[in-house]
């Protein structure tokens, strides 16, 4: 039943949802500080093996301080060095569940001994919140449960959260060659973690984002119930698709849609230097680059070689040369692309190229989640210290403006840096801003991608500085009121939950930048399905606690209280699903 735009919550329940809410704070923060003398991993051990459905199988995938494991395991999927320091906040216990129960048990153990779960599919996030934490923590590695179950008759696949890009796009080109999904480009990140934030990839214009091409999910909700897309709502399943899944449960697996792709795609990578009117072609980018046909996907990367600045076209068109040669010519000419620059190849080639791999190496490539294919290398490695950030441009940035992120990036710490145009418009302009929780769409021509890398643990404070600087810079010539952001592209300088308490109005400091509007349904989202705050990190939605209304957009809530989300499995004993398989 849709509501009207201002929801209220029956006064009994909010007095006990604050009651509960205000407990479970304070033994969060008294737990906290006695942990280290009272935590028994032994006991923490039982109580896994008591709620999961196979306890034998259950010591095979946890490791404590005390494993000899313990460090590969958490290091495995640690992308970004700045969370791999010696100081940095270590897990108590790592689970790597194997099946559902696993994580059903890990979550009820992790309440019963005060532990808050961080849940890492691909270890992606750039500020860590995926394996970090300052208050005792168990980390719930997802990395086992990677199955992917690929229907090209009915052109939809089930991908558990634990699997790569890589691995998803290799198994749906194993079935068909025409068919593919519009996720992101890095092949090891994990898709629990990407589609759940929005993720976007070189198809965003002609099929928007992953998470709009999604048909069901399997999620683990602070009860421990198993949930799909009928049994969670709608609300539920809204919030989920952009809005972060942490913030709710634990994703276990996405029912995908997938797009037909042609059996031709052609790619072109041109770099431009300053001597060759870089910054005119840029800028001349700015006006058309969202008004191409849907097909064709061309982003530009600012960034320095040596000492030049130089502007890389890179781009993926789906279809032959023979289409794209003349659209460049009458839409951007400016780029002077010819039949050289292009090359011809099928959708996964298309896919292996864009990650960084040479066209005819093995695609087995994509399988590999610890791949050092993509990304920069820094003292021989991709995995590096890294800082991100990102915009949203609304309105071309005049052309004289480049000469000051010129100047900023010649700064030392400027020398890996990069800034990355990704053109908007297409289908991103068709979807409404409240179809999911990510609300970027029409409007914004493109976004803005920053990074920076360096290579030593003693550099990090001036090189996040010089982005800082870079990015206050950038003030004038981006969206403003919110300046907003992206929550796969997490950044802590946007604004942080408190360790305990957090209001809502705190919350929404952060919250309106990543998500406008549809912070506030997200918020009552967060309200009916954790009301106690179990899933929290420094920017998960809270739960409303301190306000007996909930205002949202009009007809965008629909309430349900917790005792109406039903699971979708026969339960145990104990409340669990007694099995899981795709359906």
């Amino acid at each position: 039943m849709k509501s009207s735009c201002t929801s209220i919550i029956p006064f009994a329940f909010i007095l006990l949802l604050s009651y509960d809410c205000w407990v479970t704070f304070a033994n969060i923060h008294a737990t906290s500080s006695v942990l280290d003398d009272h935590y028994d991993d032994n006991l923490f051990l039982d109580c896994l093996s008591m709620h999961s459905d196979n306890a034998s199988s259950i010591s095979e995938v946890i490791y404590t301080k005390s494993h000899s494991s313990y460090s590969s395991v958490l290091n495995f999927s640690i992308q970004n060095f700045r969370f791999s320091t010696p100081n940095t906040p270590k897990p108590q216990v790592i689970v790597t569940p194997s099946d559902v129960s696993q994580v059903q048990a890990a979550i009820k153990c992790s309440q019963k001994h005060g532990l808050e779960v961080r849940i890492r599919s691909g270890g992606h996030d750039f500020e860590g919140l995926s394996f970090v934490s300052e208050v005792p923590f168990v980390i719930i590695d997802l990395l086992n449960l990677s199955e992917i179950s690929v229907d090209a008759e009915e052109q939809t696949t089930w991908v558990q959260a634990g699997a790569t890009l890589g691995q998803l796009y290799y198994r749906i080109a194993e079935k068909s060659k025409n068919l593919g999904f519009p996720g992101g480009l890095c092949p090891t990140v994990g898709a629990g973690g990407h589609i759940s934030g929005g993720g976007y990839g070189v198809m965003l214009r002609k099929f928007g984002l992953a998470a709009d091409n999604i048909v069901d999910a399997h999620l683990i909700d602070a009860k421990g119930r198993f949930l799909d897309r009928k049994s969670m709502g709608e609300d539920l399943f809204w919030a989920i698709r952009g809005g972060g899944g942490a913030s709710f449960g634990v994703i276990i697996a996405w029912k995908v849609r997938l797009v037909t792709v042609p059996s031709t795609a052609t790619r072109f990578l041109v770099t431009r230097s300053l001597d060759q009117n870089a910054t005119e072609i840029v800028h001349k980018w700015q006006y058309v680059a969202h008004k191409f046909h849907e097909d064709l996907f061309i982003e530009v990367t600012l960034s320095r070689v040596n000492s030049m600045m130089v502007a890389i076209f890179s781009s993926v068109f789906l279809g032959g040369f023979d289409r794209l040669l003349p659209m460049m010519q009458e839409s951007f000419p400016e780029l002077g692309l010819t039949k050289e620059d292009c090359t011809e190849m099928s959708w996964i080639e298309s896919v292996q190229n864009l990650a960084g791999f040479e066209k005819g190496q093995s695609l087995d490539l994509l399988l590999d989640r610890d791949s050092q294919s993509n990304g920069v290398v820094v003292n021989g490695t991709t995995k590096a210290f890294f800082k991100g950030k990102a915009d949203y441009v609304k309105e071309p940035i005049p052309v004289n403006a480049f000469e000051g992120i010129y100047d900023k990036f010649y700064e030392e710490e400027g020398q890996i840096a990069f800034m990355v145009l990704v053109p908007y418009g297409g289908k991103m302009s068709e979807i409404s801003e409240s179809e999911t929780p990510y609300p970027h769409r029409a409007g914004n021509i493109y976004q803005i991608f920053y990074g920076v890398f360096w290579g030593e643990d003693g550099a990090s404070q001036r090189h996040i500085d010089w982005l800082r600087r870079l990015y206050s810079y950038m003030t004038p010539y981006v969206s403003k009121n919110p300046r907003a952001a992206y929550i796969n592209y997490r950044d802590l300088d946007v604004g942080t939950n408190n360790q305990g308490y957090t209001s809502v109005e705190q919350a929404s400091v952060w919250g309106n930048k990543y998500f406008k509007n549809n912070f506030k349904r997200l918020v009552h989202v967060k309200t009916m399905v954790d009301p106690h705050d179990f899933f929290r990190n420094e920017q998960s939605i809270p739960p409303l606690i301190d306000n007996l209304r909930i205002s949202c957009p009009e007809s965008t809530c629909s309430p349900s209280p917790p005792s109406e989300i039903t699971p979708l499995l026969r339960e145990d004993s104990n409340g669990f699903p007694s099995s899981y398989s795709f359906q």
